[in-house]
């Protein structure tokens, strides 16, 4: 059965998606009273949103990180190096 629900931040992505499952199985199962149901599905749709967020996070920070590795510049088809440098 569901622990009481709350409104804290989760302390990981980790943690979140846990306490995400628990409550998908809880509600699953229809054993939950209604009052009891609205609370989990409230915080389930907290937690659904940080594990989102924080994917988008991650997602940001990989793609800086594969930009700003170095690699060989090659310019754009019709275009030489000394038509870059004179724009």
């Amino acid at each position: 059965m569901a622990k009481p629900t709350s409104n804290h931040p989760p302390a990981s992505f980790e943690a979140a998606l846990a306490e995400l499952e628990t409550i998908v199985r809880d509600l699953e199962a229809g054993q939950l009273p209604l009052e009891q149901s609205l609370a989990a599905y409230e915080r389930g749709t907290q937690l659904l949103r940080h594990c989102q967020d924080t994917l988008g996070a991650a997602e940001q920070k990989l793609q800086i990180l594969e930009s700003s590795g170095l690699r060989e510049f090659e310019p754009p088809a019709g275009q030489s190096d000394n038509d870059i440098q004179e724009a």
